[in-house]
């Protein structure tokens, strides 16, 4: 069996006596045996050629390096291809078994391994740790995975829902009052260069506002750098977000700037900003404040001039209410908010948007034969709760549209291209009353929930909606709205 690796900080450290741990490469060859060593690094050459001149005399087997050209340690991107080659190298040149160390390396580069691990690669993963020491791994999931042909890449584009980076306010399709109004308030802090916090559902479309307002706004030449606040590993955070230099921790080995420094004089979109933990609220509300970023590392500030845009589905204020939001950082963002509606109470929208996303899918997929959707799919589209939005809406006609045999999606192609998601409200009856319940919270939830679906179905006729509801007459209807706060 061969035993492959990244080298990682620790490994070096143990040969240049900075720790007392021999390293996670040390300790697994010590504790089993290997036909060969095949080590991957993106550290300088000296320090390489230190550890495995320490390496070697202690164990006598052949060891063979392979320079990775890395952007950074954590660039999956690099990663996976430098990994992907020695693992496909390996396959092809012999047929005895592969070992795999995640031990070593960033927690991108373990990712990876798992990735190909698990899907293209048969391997066996060993674990080295100070508590348990070396162990072979069982990784208990399976990932089925399948690349994507060259021409299927639109496709592919199309159902992940990336945004246009030229997506400007046209691009917002809606003949909703609310939301014309929205778009009219988003034109004018567009050219207001002013920090915008945007709420809304998963799927709303808070991406789309955003990058509609950087193009139309007096930086809309220079960079617009989106930033998923809620996938950012806790230990990494800083870095992403600030930069670091070379050397300042391990894997470290080059100069990277942060998305701080990249949207510098242009505009940092900042997705799920509702999910930061506060420590790092702390840092960013700093920056905000000074203008100034200072690398990971680094002795001296740099300057930066940004505009936030921050986006979450979070209700900020309920967060700062209960100490999970610091409440100086939220006035500093929310100076122009944008609230999105979901797509549930877009009164006019649904049949405009289903008809213009199927447009957009026939003018992407430039082979596909254009399909329109029958009566009776628009009818069963209009009685869909959309609980994932715009996104679930796309994602489903093009689903649809694939399935279609004919040049109409009928509703049978539509209704095998939902999902059927468990319904959360289905919990109100399982409650343990032991912990206390709160009984009017329980009865607003079920009222806000079927009160605007009741109206949707009588198109807004009340006398006909309180008797889908079984209430008395629309005034007993209008006063369950009143009570309860329904929207």
């Amino acid at each position: 069996m061969r035993l492959v690796s990244w080298i990682g900080g620790n490994d070096l450290d143990a040969a240049e006596a900075k720790i007392d741990q021999p390293g996670a490469i040390a300790a697994t060859l010590a504790s089993a045996s290997f036909a060969g060593l095949h080590l991957l690094y993106s550290y300088p050459e000296k320090r390489v050629a230190n550890y495995l001149s320490w390496l070697s005399p202690q164990y006598d087997l052949p060891v063979a390096k392979r320079r990775a050209a890395l952007a950074s340690p954590i660039d999956f991107h690099d990663i996976y291809l430098a990994a992907d080659a020695l693992l496909a190298d390996l396959t092809q040149a012999s047929a005895e078994p592969i070992a795999v160390l995640l031990s070593s390396g960033t927690p991108a580069m373990q990712a990876v391994w798992i990735l190909l691990g698990k899907t293209k690669y048969p391997v066996t993963f060993y674990q080295a740790t100070l508590e348990q020491g070396v162990q072979q791994v069982d990784i208990p999931f399976e990932i089925a995975a399948e690349f994507v042909p060259k021409r299927d890449q639109q496709l592919l584009h199309l159902s992940v829902g990336q945004v246009s980076a030229s997506a400007a306010f046209n691009d917002i399709v809606t003949q909703n009052p609310l939301m014309e109004t929205l778009k009219r308030q988003a034109t004018v802090l567009a050219v207001r260069d002013v920090p915008v916090l945007v709420y809304g559902e998963t799927g709303t479309g808070k991406e789309l506002f955003a990058t509609a307002i950087h193009n139309a706004s007096l930086r809309k030449d220079r960079a617009f750098v989106p930033v998923n606040c809620g996938a950012i590993p806790q230990e990494l955070i800083d870095s992403v977000f600030f930069g670091h230099v070379k050397g300042a921790f391990t894997g470290a080995v080059n100069n990277h700037d942060g998305v701080f420094k990249q949207a510098d004089v242009g505009t940092l979109f900042l997705d799920e900003f509702g999910e930061l933990p506060l420590n790092v609220q702390v840092r960013l509300l700093r920056v905000l404040q000074s203008g100034e970023v200072t690398p990971v590392g680094a002795s001296k500030p740099i300057k930066v001039d940004v505009r936030i845009i921050a986006a979450t589905n979070r209700d900020l204020l309920q967060e700062v209410a209960a100490g999970r939001f610091r409440e100086d950082l939220f006035y500093r963002i929310a100076v122009g908010v944008l609230k999105l509606p979901p797509l549930r109470e877009r009164s006019g929208d649904i049949s405009l948007l289903a008809e213009t996303l199927l447009s957009g899918i026939y003018s992407t997929l430039s082979d596909a034969d254009h399909k329109k959707l029958s009566a009776d799919a628009k009818n069963l589209i209009l009685k869909q709760p959309w609980r994932g939005n715009i996104r679930e809406l796309q994602s489903t006609l093009l689903r649809a549209s694939l399935w279609a045999m004919d040049n109409k999606i009928t509703a049978a192609d539509i209704q095998q291209a939902l999902f059927s998601m468990p319904d959360s409200k289905s919990g109100l009856l399982g409650r343990d009353v032991s912990q206390g319940i709160d009984i009017q919270a329980l009865i607003s939830e079920i009222v806000q929930h079927y009160i605007p679906r009741a109206l949707a179905e009588a198109k807004d006729n009340k006398t006909r909606a309180a008797e889908l509801l079984g209430l008395k007459n629309y005034q007993t209807l209008n006063n369950w709205i009143e009570k309860y706060n329904v929207k």
